[in-house]
Protein backbone atom coordinates (compact mmCIF):
# COMPACT_ATOMS: atom_id res chain seq x y z
CA UNK A 1 0.00 0.00 0.00
CA UNK A 2 3.09 2.03 0.74
CA UNK A 3 4.66 1.70 -1.95
CA UNK A 4 2.01 2.25 -4.27
CA UNK A 5 0.98 5.72 -2.12
CA UNK A 6 4.88 6.91 -3.25
CA UNK A 7 4.46 5.93 -6.89
CA UNK A 8 1.16 7.73 -7.37
CA UNK A 9 2.92 10.60 -5.41
CA UNK A 10 6.23 10.51 -7.45
CA UNK A 11 4.33 10.06 -10.48
CA UNK A 12 2.07 13.47 -9.46
CA UNK A 13 5.76 15.47 -8.83
CA UNK A 14 6.76 14.59 -12.41
CA UNK A 15 4.31 15.79 -13.91
CA UNK A 16 4.28 18.69 -11.87
CA UNK A 17 7.84 19.49 -12.55
CA UNK A 18 7.34 19.09 -16.54
CA UNK A 19 4.00 21.70 -16.05
CA UNK A 20 5.80 24.62 -14.47
CA UNK A 21 9.68 23.87 -16.39
CA UNK A 22 10.09 27.02 -17.93
CA UNK A 23 12.44 25.11 -20.09
CA UNK A 24 9.68 22.84 -21.56
CA UNK A 25 9.58 23.40 -25.38
CA UNK A 26 6.02 22.66 -26.85
CA UNK A 27 7.04 22.43 -30.21
CA UNK A 28 10.13 22.01 -32.97
CA UNK A 29 11.12 25.36 -33.60
CA UNK A 30 12.64 25.24 -37.64
CA UNK A 31 14.76 27.89 -38.34
CA UNK A 32 16.00 28.15 -41.97
CA UNK A 33 19.73 29.25 -43.23
CA UNK A 34 22.10 29.43 -46.27
CA UNK A 35 25.45 28.42 -45.61
CA UNK A 36 27.47 31.25 -44.87
CA UNK A 37 29.62 32.26 -42.00
CA UNK A 38 26.90 35.11 -41.65
CA UNK A 39 24.89 31.65 -40.50
CA UNK A 40 27.01 31.17 -37.61
CA UNK A 41 25.46 32.16 -34.64
CA UNK A 42 22.87 29.98 -35.68
CA UNK A 43 25.56 27.19 -36.01
CA UNK A 44 26.88 27.82 -32.28
CA UNK A 45 23.91 28.32 -30.10
CA UNK A 46 22.90 24.89 -31.64
CA UNK A 47 26.20 22.92 -31.34
CA UNK A 48 27.15 24.32 -28.21
CA UNK A 49 23.84 22.84 -26.74
CA UNK A 50 22.37 26.22 -25.47
CA UNK A 51 18.99 25.69 -27.33
CA UNK A 52 18.06 22.74 -25.67
CA UNK A 53 19.24 23.40 -22.21
CA UNK A 54 17.03 26.54 -22.75
CA UNK A 55 14.62 23.64 -23.57
CA UNK A 56 13.97 24.71 -27.38
CA UNK A 57 14.01 21.96 -30.08
CA UNK A 58 15.64 24.12 -32.43
CA UNK A 59 15.88 22.10 -36.08
CA UNK A 60 18.14 23.96 -38.62
CA UNK A 61 16.96 23.95 -42.53
CA UNK A 62 19.82 24.44 -44.78
CA UNK A 63 18.97 26.67 -48.48
CA UNK A 64 21.20 27.59 -51.36
CA UNK A 65 19.43 31.42 -51.37
CA UNK A 66 17.73 33.97 -49.09
CA UNK A 67 14.65 33.96 -51.63
CA UNK A 68 14.41 29.94 -51.43
CA UNK A 69 14.63 30.51 -48.15
CA UNK A 70 11.64 33.15 -48.49
CA UNK A 71 9.59 30.26 -50.42
CA UNK A 72 9.40 28.16 -47.15
CA UNK A 73 8.68 30.66 -44.81
CA UNK A 74 5.95 31.96 -46.68
CA UNK A 75 4.36 28.68 -46.75
CA UNK A 76 4.96 28.40 -43.30
CA UNK A 77 7.27 25.40 -43.32
CA UNK A 78 9.70 27.37 -41.07
CA UNK A 79 9.51 29.62 -38.09
CA UNK A 80 12.61 31.52 -38.74
CA UNK A 81 15.28 32.69 -41.05
CA UNK A 82 18.95 33.38 -40.53
CA UNK A 83 19.69 34.89 -44.11
CA UNK A 84 19.85 38.26 -46.03
CA UNK A 85 18.01 40.98 -44.91
CA UNK A 86 16.17 41.81 -48.23
CA UNK A 87 14.01 38.91 -48.99
CA UNK A 88 12.10 39.92 -45.95
CA UNK A 89 10.83 42.79 -47.47
CA UNK A 90 9.13 40.66 -50.35
CA UNK A 91 7.92 38.20 -47.46
CA UNK A 92 6.34 41.45 -46.35
CA UNK A 93 4.75 42.70 -49.59
CA UNK A 94 3.23 39.69 -49.72
CA UNK A 95 1.42 39.78 -45.83
CA UNK A 96 3.92 37.46 -44.30
CA UNK A 97 4.11 39.12 -40.34
CA UNK A 98 7.83 38.49 -39.88
CA UNK A 99 10.50 40.73 -38.21
CA UNK A 100 14.14 41.43 -37.56
CA UNK A 101 14.69 40.17 -34.04
CA UNK A 102 19.05 40.73 -34.10
CA UNK A 103 21.50 41.20 -36.65
CA UNK A 104 24.26 38.55 -37.34
CA UNK A 105 26.64 40.48 -39.29
CA UNK A 106 27.72 43.08 -41.84
CA UNK A 107 29.53 44.23 -44.75
CA UNK A 108 29.50 40.43 -45.71
CA UNK A 109 29.68 40.30 -48.80
CA UNK A 110 32.79 41.56 -51.50
CA UNK A 111 33.43 40.98 -55.32
CA UNK A 112 36.59 39.48 -56.64
CA UNK A 113 37.81 38.87 -60.16
CA UNK A 114 40.02 36.74 -61.87
CA UNK A 115 42.04 36.41 -65.70
CA UNK A 116 41.09 39.03 -68.26
CA UNK A 117 38.71 41.15 -66.10
CA UNK A 118 41.62 41.09 -63.13
CA UNK A 119 44.30 41.78 -65.64
CA UNK A 120 42.54 45.48 -66.16
CA UNK A 121 43.20 46.47 -63.28
CA UNK A 122 46.55 48.34 -61.62
CA UNK A 123 49.31 46.08 -60.80
CA UNK A 124 51.47 48.41 -58.75
CA UNK A 125 49.48 48.51 -55.46
CA UNK A 126 47.53 51.36 -56.85
CA UNK A 127 45.00 51.66 -54.01
CA UNK A 128 41.86 51.07 -56.15
CA UNK A 129 39.18 53.99 -56.44
CA UNK A 130 35.40 53.45 -57.75
CA UNK A 131 37.22 55.16 -61.22
CA UNK A 132 39.71 53.18 -61.73
CA UNK A 133 37.31 49.90 -61.03
CA UNK A 134 34.63 50.96 -63.74
CA UNK A 135 37.46 51.78 -66.19
CA UNK A 136 38.61 48.57 -65.59
CA UNK A 137 35.52 46.93 -66.37
CA UNK A 138 35.05 49.30 -69.59
CA UNK A 139 37.43 48.15 -71.25
CA UNK A 140 37.00 44.79 -70.14
CA UNK A 141 33.84 45.07 -72.38
CA UNK A 142 35.35 47.07 -75.19
CA UNK A 143 38.21 44.50 -75.47
CA UNK A 144 36.29 41.30 -75.12
CA UNK A 145 32.94 42.60 -77.02
CA UNK A 146 31.09 41.81 -74.33
CA UNK A 147 30.52 42.96 -70.69
CA UNK A 148 31.91 40.79 -68.11
CA UNK A 149 30.17 37.78 -66.06
CA UNK A 150 29.71 38.57 -62.50
CA UNK A 151 28.36 35.48 -60.57
CA UNK A 152 25.65 36.10 -57.77
CA UNK A 153 22.73 35.25 -56.40
CA UNK A 154 18.97 35.55 -57.76
CA UNK A 155 17.13 38.40 -58.05
CA UNK A 156 15.92 39.81 -55.03
CA UNK A 157 18.65 38.40 -52.81
CA UNK A 158 21.28 41.01 -50.95
CA UNK A 159 24.26 39.57 -53.26
CA UNK A 160 22.52 40.69 -56.46
CA UNK A 161 20.40 43.75 -55.11
CA UNK A 162 24.06 44.97 -53.56
CA UNK A 163 25.96 44.35 -56.76
CA UNK A 164 23.48 45.71 -58.81
CA UNK A 165 23.70 48.97 -55.93
CA UNK A 166 27.25 49.31 -56.17
CA UNK A 167 27.62 49.31 -60.15
CA UNK A 168 25.00 52.09 -60.41
CA UNK A 169 25.68 53.94 -57.13
CA UNK A 170 28.79 53.96 -56.17
CA UNK A 171 30.89 53.06 -59.80
CA UNK A 172 27.86 55.48 -61.70
CA UNK A 173 26.88 53.28 -64.61
CA UNK A 174 23.29 54.32 -65.83
CA UNK A 175 22.20 50.85 -65.93
CA UNK A 176 23.93 48.15 -63.95
CA UNK A 177 22.70 44.87 -66.69
CA UNK A 178 24.87 46.82 -69.42
CA UNK A 179 27.61 47.13 -67.56
CA UNK A 180 27.71 43.44 -66.98
CA UNK A 181 26.22 40.52 -67.65
CA UNK A 182 24.86 39.03 -63.98
CA UNK A 183 24.12 35.53 -63.16
CA UNK A 184 21.86 34.50 -60.51
CA UNK A 185 22.58 31.25 -59.32
CA UNK A 186 22.74 29.22 -55.87
CA UNK A 187 26.25 30.12 -53.22
CA UNK A 188 27.70 26.60 -54.24
CA UNK A 189 27.19 27.39 -57.46
CA UNK A 190 28.11 30.94 -57.84
CA UNK A 191 31.69 29.50 -56.39
CA UNK A 192 32.34 26.88 -58.35
CA UNK A 193 31.49 28.90 -61.29
CA UNK A 194 34.67 31.46 -60.16
CA UNK A 195 36.76 28.38 -59.73
CA UNK A 196 36.05 27.04 -63.25
CA UNK A 197 36.67 30.03 -64.52
CA UNK A 198 33.34 30.36 -66.09
CA UNK A 199 32.62 33.92 -64.68
CA UNK A 200 34.92 36.74 -64.86
CA UNK A 201 33.78 37.72 -61.09
CA UNK A 202 32.05 36.92 -58.21
CA UNK A 203 30.10 38.41 -55.49
CA UNK A 204 30.87 36.09 -52.14
CA UNK A 205 31.25 35.43 -48.85
CA UNK A 206 33.22 34.22 -46.22
CA UNK A 207 34.44 31.36 -45.75
CA UNK A 208 34.24 30.77 -49.99
CA UNK A 209 36.46 34.15 -49.82
CA UNK A 210 38.89 32.72 -48.20
CA UNK A 211 38.64 29.49 -50.30
CA UNK A 212 38.97 31.20 -53.38
CA UNK A 213 41.70 33.30 -52.41
CA UNK A 214 43.85 30.61 -51.55
CA UNK A 215 42.93 28.60 -54.67
CA UNK A 216 42.79 31.41 -57.41
CA UNK A 217 46.55 32.80 -57.90
CA UNK A 218 45.60 35.91 -60.18
CA UNK A 219 42.26 37.29 -57.52
CA UNK A 220 41.88 40.94 -57.29
CA UNK A 221 39.62 41.98 -55.30
CA UNK A 222 37.08 44.74 -56.81
CA UNK A 223 35.34 45.74 -54.01
CA UNK A 224 35.42 44.72 -50.25
CA UNK A 225 31.92 44.90 -48.24
CA UNK A 226 32.70 48.06 -47.35
CA UNK A 227 33.52 49.30 -50.71
CA UNK A 228 29.48 48.19 -51.82
CA UNK A 229 28.46 49.77 -49.00
CA UNK A 230 29.18 51.56 -45.73
CA UNK A 231 27.54 48.92 -43.13
CA UNK A 232 25.80 46.87 -45.48
CA UNK A 233 23.70 45.10 -44.38
CA UNK A 234 24.20 41.14 -44.17
CA UNK A 235 22.62 38.10 -42.14
CA UNK A 236 20.35 38.63 -39.65
CA UNK A 237 18.05 36.64 -37.83
CA UNK A 238 14.43 36.97 -38.28
CA UNK A 239 11.20 35.63 -36.35
CA UNK A 240 7.65 34.50 -37.53
CA UNK A 241 5.26 36.70 -35.71
CA UNK A 242 7.31 36.82 -32.51
CA UNK A 243 5.06 38.65 -30.62
CA UNK A 244 2.22 36.45 -30.95
CA UNK A 245 1.30 34.94 -27.83
CA UNK A 246 2.31 31.61 -28.37
CA UNK A 247 5.77 32.61 -29.96
CA UNK A 248 7.07 35.22 -27.68
CA UNK A 249 8.70 32.70 -24.92
CA UNK A 250 10.78 31.11 -27.41
CA UNK A 251 11.18 34.04 -29.48
CA UNK A 252 13.01 35.92 -26.25
CA UNK A 253 14.91 32.78 -25.30
CA UNK A 254 16.21 31.90 -28.90
CA UNK A 255 16.95 36.16 -29.71
CA UNK A 256 18.86 36.11 -26.35
CA UNK A 257 21.04 32.91 -27.46
CA UNK A 258 21.47 34.12 -30.95
CA UNK A 259 22.97 37.33 -29.44
CA UNK A 260 25.17 35.72 -26.97
CA UNK A 261 26.51 33.34 -29.89
CA UNK A 262 27.30 36.37 -31.93
CA UNK A 263 29.35 38.10 -28.70
CA UNK A 264 31.21 34.90 -28.72
CA UNK A 265 32.00 35.05 -32.70
CA UNK A 266 33.23 38.49 -31.93
CA UNK A 267 35.57 38.12 -29.06
CA UNK A 268 36.36 34.52 -29.26
CA UNK A 269 36.14 33.06 -33.02
CA UNK A 270 38.51 30.00 -32.15
CA UNK A 271 36.10 28.73 -29.94
CA UNK A 272 33.32 28.73 -32.47
CA UNK A 273 35.27 27.13 -35.00
CA UNK A 274 34.38 23.26 -34.31
CA UNK A 275 30.73 24.08 -34.33
CA UNK A 276 30.74 26.29 -37.59
CA UNK A 277 33.52 23.29 -39.18
CA UNK A 278 30.44 20.58 -38.50
CA UNK A 279 27.87 23.32 -40.33
CA UNK A 280 29.75 24.79 -43.09
CA UNK A 281 33.52 22.49 -43.66
CA UNK A 282 31.47 18.73 -43.98
CA UNK A 283 34.97 17.75 -43.59
CA UNK A 284 35.63 19.82 -47.19
CA UNK A 285 36.65 22.50 -45.37
CA UNK A 286 40.84 22.40 -43.72
CA UNK A 287 40.23 23.55 -40.10
CA UNK A 288 42.98 26.67 -41.13
CA UNK A 289 41.25 28.26 -43.55
CA UNK A 290 37.49 28.35 -41.93
CA UNK A 291 39.64 29.30 -39.01
CA UNK A 292 41.27 31.98 -40.88
CA UNK A 293 37.80 33.13 -42.10
CA UNK A 294 36.47 33.37 -38.69
CA UNK A 295 39.03 35.38 -37.76
CA UNK A 296 38.78 37.73 -40.80
CA UNK A 297 34.93 38.52 -40.22
CA UNK A 298 35.11 38.58 -36.42
CA UNK A 299 35.06 42.47 -36.66
CA UNK A 300 31.86 42.03 -38.92
CA UNK A 301 30.09 39.87 -36.17
CA UNK A 302 27.21 42.18 -34.50
CA UNK A 303 23.69 41.79 -33.55
CA UNK A 304 22.41 45.73 -32.99
CA UNK A 305 19.47 45.78 -35.73
CA UNK A 306 19.77 49.47 -35.01
CA UNK A 307 23.53 49.27 -37.24
CA UNK A 308 21.89 48.19 -40.55
CA UNK A 309 18.50 49.91 -40.25
CA UNK A 310 19.55 53.01 -42.78
CA UNK A 311 21.30 50.27 -45.21
CA UNK A 312 18.26 48.27 -45.53
CA UNK A 313 16.03 51.85 -46.28
CA UNK A 314 18.54 52.26 -49.10
CA UNK A 315 18.62 48.97 -50.59
CA UNK A 316 14.61 49.19 -50.26
CA UNK A 317 14.84 52.07 -52.21
CA UNK A 318 17.14 50.68 -54.74
CA UNK A 319 15.11 48.02 -55.22
CA UNK A 320 11.43 49.87 -55.55
CA UNK A 321 13.57 51.70 -58.15
CA UNK A 322 14.51 48.54 -59.97
CA UNK A 323 10.80 47.45 -59.94
CA UNK A 324 11.34 44.42 -57.70
CA UNK A 325 9.41 46.20 -55.00
CA UNK A 326 6.26 47.97 -55.90
CA UNK A 327 6.80 50.81 -52.98
CA UNK A 328 9.01 51.47 -49.94
CA UNK A 329 7.38 50.85 -46.64
CA UNK A 330 8.59 51.97 -43.28
CA UNK A 331 11.63 49.75 -42.82
CA UNK A 332 11.22 50.37 -38.89
CA UNK A 333 8.11 47.89 -39.45
CA UNK A 334 10.50 45.21 -40.32
CA UNK A 335 12.21 45.59 -37.25
CA UNK A 336 11.57 43.84 -33.41
CA UNK A 337 14.35 45.67 -31.35
CA UNK A 338 12.47 44.82 -28.24
CA UNK A 339 13.72 41.46 -27.97
CA UNK A 340 17.87 42.31 -28.85
CA UNK A 341 17.53 45.20 -26.35
CA UNK A 342 16.17 43.19 -23.23
CA UNK A 343 18.12 40.12 -24.19
CA UNK A 344 21.05 39.65 -21.44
Amino acid sequence: MMRRFFSVLLGALLLMAAAFSPARAAETIRIGYIPVLGSSALFVLDGKGWAKEAGLDVELVRFTSGPQAIQALTSGRIDGYVAGVLPLLQARAHGVDVKVVAAASIEELSVVARGKLAAELPKDGTALTPAIVKAALERFTTEQGHPPRIAAQPPGSVPDTLLRYWLKKQLGFADPAKAASIVGVGIDAAQQAFLADAVDAVVLREPALTVVDIKVPDLRVLATGHDMMPEQPGSVLALVKPDAADHQAWAKTLTALFVRATTLLAQHPDEALPYVQKALGGGMLDDAVLKKALEHSAPYFISDPSRIEAGVAALQDFEVELGLLRKADPVSDLFNKTLWQTAP
